[in-house]
């Protein structure tokens, strides 16, 4: 009797040693659950759950807007409204979304968004033919979700904050064609060849990627690119930055900081390796200045 109540005992605790070893080795799940009550008070907008894919999406209609398309008087649902949505992301959170802007309210919203955290992933229009024009930035994040809710919190404020009006035009008035700048500060500050184009000054320095296995470089158009026209003292930049993706961000923090509106990002080209975003931009002030803020974005990304 006593060697079976033994046998038991060895068994229950063989069982209960085992047991705790695997619960030991099992990796605590994260939770999927996302607080939908605190991104609302964060973002300081209302929301909706899509139970089926575990996603809560916040909205503001543009309703502010009066656009017409061809003619035609578009409402919200027609493709303006301004969205973020929230995921679960193992023990984490992502973020995507898409900011309906005038053309005013692009730098703002986007430095609202870059210095909270919030990644800028395209900028480009959606119709053609609109009046007022109207633009779309898409944003993405990924990590915690309070600091991804405070940080679209800032960007819908900063929406909200420029909603209205036309802003204004971020340039001088001259004609192009009357450059008069020297071009020897460009090119010491930026360290390439400055090239004398007609009536202005350009700078184009080649990157490298791969289509269809043949390599592809400055002269295909895979190239950054700046030109100046006007005085030392009056003068625009614009131009193209061709950047790997993991770039992008870099370089619009560093163009942004310097005071250089973006025009758009998006790709020029599709199936090359690597993956090649283009941004355009442009920026007005004495040309010394402008080509600083060329090389300090320059200065971000990886060297050839």
């Amino acid at each position: 009797m006593n060697t079976i109540r033994e046998s038991k005992i060895a068994m229950l605790l063989s069982c209960a040693l085992f047991g705790g070893q695997v619960a030991a080795q099992e990796p605590s799940k994260p939770s999927s659950a996302l607080d939908t009550a605190k991104i609302e008070q964060l973002t300081g907008i209302k929301g909706k759950l899509d139970a089926t894919e575990n996603v809560f999406k916040v909205g503001v209609p543009r309703s502010d807007l009066k656009v017409t398309v061809a003619g035609i008087k578009m409402v919200p649902p027609m493709g303006l409204t301004s969205w973020a949505a929230f995921k679960p992301a193992g023990d984490k959170v992502t973020v995507m979304g898409d900011l309906v802007l005038q053309e005013h309210q692009i730098d703002p919203v986007m430095s609202a968004a870059l210095d909270n955290g919030i990644e800028v992933t395209a900028l480009h229009n959606h119709f053609l033919w609109d009046t007022p024009k109207v633009m779309f930035m898409h944003i993405g994040g990924l990590g915690d979700a309070e600091k991804l809710a405070t940080g679209m919190g800032k960007v819908f404020a900063k929406l909200k904050e420029t909603s209205g009006g036309k802003g204004q035009t971020p340039h001088p008035s001259f004609d192009a064609g009357k450059t008069s700048l020297d071009p020897k500060p460009i090119e010491a500050i930026i360290g390439a060849p400055v090239e004398k184009v007609g009536e202005v000054y350009k700078v184009t320095l080649g990157r490298t990627t791969r289509m269809d296995g043949h390599e592809l470089g400055k002269a295909m158009g895979v190239n950054t690119w700046a030109v100046f026209a006007g005085s030392n003292e009056k003068a625009i930049v614009a131009g193209d930055f061709a950047m790997l993706e993991s770039e992008l961000q870099g370089v619009l923090k560093a163009l942004r900081g310097a005071g250089i509106s973006i025009a758009t990002i998006h790709n020029h080209m599709i199936g090359e390796s690597p993956k090649i975003m283009f941004l355009h931009y442009w920026g007005a002030g004495p040309v010394s200045e402008l080509a600083k803020s060329i090389k300090t974005a320059l200065d971000t990304q990886a060297k050839p």
